[in-house]
């Protein structure tokens, strides 16, 4: 991801297409097709729970859809940590969706605890 969004939504709109990219890559291999599906399903799921989270009904089901955003990307995390691992990509294409995964993982737990708080 080389420029920035700083539009939450769009963001994470392109993190889709980066973990698209990602898995379109993988080996196909009982791996590499077994983590692309994995992935593909984590790592969409984020950017699809965040519509959901901006018409809760209450600020604690926005709370709740937030979690779930924050589960799918520590799943997503795990996916890529093992592709870093086994390998089943070169480092280079996955350490900036990686890095771009943690911060939105940083971003949505800042976001919960503000929320919480606000309760």
């Amino acid at each position: 991801m080389k420029n920035k969004v700083f539009n939450l939504e769009d963001r994470l709109i392109e993190f889709v297409i980066s973990i698209n990219e990602v898995v379109e890559q993988l080996p196909n291999t009982k791996l590499g097709n077994h983590i692309g599906g994995q992935l593909i399903r984590c790592g969409t799921s984020p950017a699809l729970n965040y519509g959901e989270a901006q018409s809760a009904e209450s600020q604690k089901d926005f709370i709740h859809k937030m979690l779930i955003i924050l589960k799918e990307l520590k799943e997503t995390r795990i996916c890529l940590k093992i592709i870093l691992k086994k390998p089943l990509l070169e480092k280079e294409k996955i350490l900036s969706v990686l890095k771009e995964n943690e911060e939105l993982v940083a971003i949505f737990a800042q976001s919960i605890k503000t929320a919480k708080s606000n309760l």
